[in-house]
């Protein structure tokens, strides 16, 4: 028991904590905490609120779901947000088998009749809600944060398995169907080999994958990334169905994605055997699951049973212990990546986890392997906690016998012998012969002719032979490659050289930010390619550019501007730019076209609700007649551009604070206006009706 002193100073902690592990849960997808952490400080906080009513406010983490609603911010790619039809609540969840049979108890003592449960995996991804009007997608909304979610649509309609168009008999003329759109392991594992090999950091699990990839700028590569959906709740007005298992099999009739490992449950003795079977059989699945939902069947059993200002009562989830398995240390290889990091990584006896077959594990660095006083030969637990990447999470010292040996950290690289340098602050050790290392060579290679860089039909095996026969040693090499170069591959014949110099071809067309991403830089990935692409415009302004004036640019902080001055003067980098220059790469951004009118010169516009088009056809409408965006109301805004269903708290303070407030109809023609007659009166008068600023939101 705590004192109130104490109480109100834990519970100020435990918000604090649970608010911020939420935001980069949610919004991040860079989990701190396990699941099992965060369940733990939460109940925490519950158990106090209780002790303390007095002391429960209403933004406690205990009393609103996380939000994955994304931050809008000027310039850049936002999702329009609309109202859920009906709140999208979070589950009550537990730990403990004991809870499971207290919440079967209150629903049996609430209702008073004989019922039955529905049992079904629960999925380890982003919720989702689609929206289906006359058989057609109509809308993807997320969870946000249960009142409102982003517009994912365009990104929903690149996921395979969700159907655009439904079919079947008994369709409702518009209903919601919800569920969980999720990675499998073998399309998670291939990210995070893509992502570790251009030493971008990997994702922690399949759910932080799926959620990060829903949110991509670009869709098509979201249909890149293998996601799949599962779907297992479905709402509307006046449906036919009595019970949540028939509307759900309705729901597959119709083509929708549903679960075919759902139970029907008499009694609490089958939804305990439902869930041993599956804490067990869930290591062989493709997919990640974290637990059971448990709910009542029958409809208006849910309805009588209704909610809580968080929960259903009528339904909780049952969560699996983190997985963990014991196996022993076979070796320890020492990794060089393309930026010339050093990563060690455990060989270990195969051992079943998660649903794949472990027989590697990373140990990040020598103070991780120093911690875990790793011995070779030791009995070590290797965990998927959440179903995240394998790591090892300590050593079973019982275990430990007399043929152990202590490993040591190279001091030189596994590769060409290069004596390892460790920077001020690095947690990793890197070779420094960055153009002289074959490892870093072939990886530099290989993330020139990426997917997300240069595009070239060519793979791992390639840039072997082609470094191999001293062909290709930099990336500007690929571009004096001929056909009788290429038929001295092994294997290669007319037809697989001929694409390969068509594929190198057509690379040549890349735009310039995807270009500058594909020379490796040390730390500049594709935002910040894009970044730097974007505020230089071409390559010998970022080669001349000062320290000062590249921390000007938005997201680049000391270390990226140190990387990119040290990258500019080497001469051999400069040299192998010119040559790929040469080759007619572009080195240049594209000339923006000029603006249609100045009708806007001078004005920051803010937008706020649904329009005719898109919001970025809006944003780049507001641009071409000399305006400018910005994501917030403030005394600068000209006015506000209302569409249908504007944000109520936008209206408010841009009615509180003088603002203007204009339809579409009166901005497209103001922008009419504009196109026939830009004369300085027009602007004028525009000026006095529209105020000082256009703001989008």
């Amino acid at each position: 028991m705590h004192s109130k002193e104490e109480a109100i100073k834990r519970i100020s902690q435990l918000r604090q904590t649970l608010s911020e592990s939420n935001r980069l849960y949610y919004v991040e997808n860079a989990p701190v905490l396990s699941d099992f952490e965060f369940d733990t400080l939460m109940k925490e906080l519950s158990d106090l609120e209780k002790q303390y009513p007095d002391l429960v406010t209403p933004d406690s983490p205990t009393r609103k779901v996380g939000s994955d609603l994304s931050v809008q911010k000027p310039g850049g790619k936002e999702f329009a947000q609309y109202p859920h039809r009906y709140p999208m609540l979070s589950l009550g969840n537990t730990y403990d088998i004991a809870e499971v049979e207290a919440f079967v108890d209150r629903a049996a003592k609430s209702l008073g009749h004989s019922f039955t449960f529905s049992c079904e995996l629960k999925f380890d991804g982003t919720a989702i809600c689609l929206t289906y009007r006359n058989g057609l997608l109509y809308r993807a909304l997320t969870r946000g944060d249960g009142t409102i979610g982003d517009d994912v649509t365009e990104n929903v309609r690149h996921i395979g398995n969700i159907p655009q168009k439904l079919s079947g008999a008994g369709i409702p003329d518009e209903f919601e169907i919800r569920g969980e759109i999720y990675m499998p392991y073998a399309a998670f594992d291939r990210l995070n080999e893509e992502r570790e090999r251009d030493e971008d950091p990997p994702f922690a699990n399949p759910r932080n994958a799926a959620s990060g990839s829903l949110k991509l700028i670009d869709p098509e590569e979201v249909g890149h990334r293998g996601l799949e959906c599962t779907l297992y709740h479905v709402l509307g007005e006046n449906l036919p169905f009595v019970t949540h298992g028939q509307a759900l099999d309705a729901a597959e009739s119709w083509g929708l994605p549903i679960s075919d490992k759902r139970r029907i449950c008499r009694d609490i003795s089958e939804i305990e055997e439902y869930i041993n079977y599956w804490d067990t059989e869930r290591k062989f699945l493709p997919f990640a699951t974290d637990g059971i939902v448990i709910k009542v069947n029958e409809l208006p059993y849910q309805r009588e049973l209704g909610y809580t200002a968080k929960f259903p009562r009528w339904a909780v989830a049952y969560k699996f212990k983190a997985e963990q398995a014991l196996t022993r240390l076979l070796s320890i290889d020492y990794q060089v990546g393309r930026t010339g990091a050093v990563t060690p990584v455990a060989n270990l006896e195969p051992v079943q986890l998660s649903g794949t077959v472990v027989k590697r594990a990373s140990l990040h660095n020598s103070d991780q392997m120093a911690m875990l006083d790793i011995h070779i030969g030791d009995y070590v637990y290797v965990e998927k906690g959440g179903e995240i990447i394998p790591k090892i999470t300590g050593v079973e010292l019982s275990k430990r016998g007399n043929d152990v040996s202590l490993p040591h950290f190279p001091e030189v690289c596994p590769d060409c012998g290069t004596p390892l340098v460790r920077d001020e602050g690095e947690a990793k050790f890197f070779c420094p012969n960055t153009d002289g290392c074959p490892t870093q060579i072939k990886g530099k290679l290989l993330h020139f002719i990426g997917r997300k860089a240069m595009n070239v039909i060519a793979g791992d095996a390639t840039i072997d032979q082609l470094y191999s026969l001293n062909l290709v040693k930099d990336p500007a090499d690929l571009y004096s490659l001929t056909k009788d170069d290429l038929l001295r591959l092994e294997g290669w014949k007319e037809r697989s050289a001929q694409r390969f110099l068509e594929s190198l071809e057509a690379s040549k067309k890349a735009p310039f930010d995807h270009v500058l991403f594909a020379l490796g830089i040390r730390y500049v990935g594709e935002s910040t390619a894009r970044e730097l692409a974007a505020s230089f415009k071409d390559i010998d302004s970022i080669a001349a550019a000062t320290r000062e004036e590249l921390l000007q640019v938005e997201d680049i902080g000391e270390v990226i501007a140190d990387s990119i001055t040290e990258y500019f003067k080497d001469e051999r980098h400069l040299e192998m730019i010119s040559r790929l220059k040469a080759a007619g790469l572009r080195f240049e951004a594209e000339q923006e076209a000029g603006p249609v009118s100045g009708i806007l010169k001078g004005k920051t516009v803010v937008i706020s609700g649904n329009f005719s088009i898109s919001r970025e056809e809006m944003k780049q409408l507001i641009k071409s007649h000399g305006g400018k965006n910005s994501g917030s109301l403030s005394g600068r805004t000209s006015f506000l551009l209302a569409g249908e269903k504007p944000g109520p708290e936008k209206m408010k303070k841009a009615g509180a604070s003088g603002i203007p407030v204009i339809s579409e109809g009166q901005f497209m023609e103001m922008l009419s206006a504009g196109e026939g007659s830009a004369s300085a009166e027009a602007q004028g008068q525009a000026a006095d009706d529209g105020g000082k600023q256009l703001t989008l939101f």
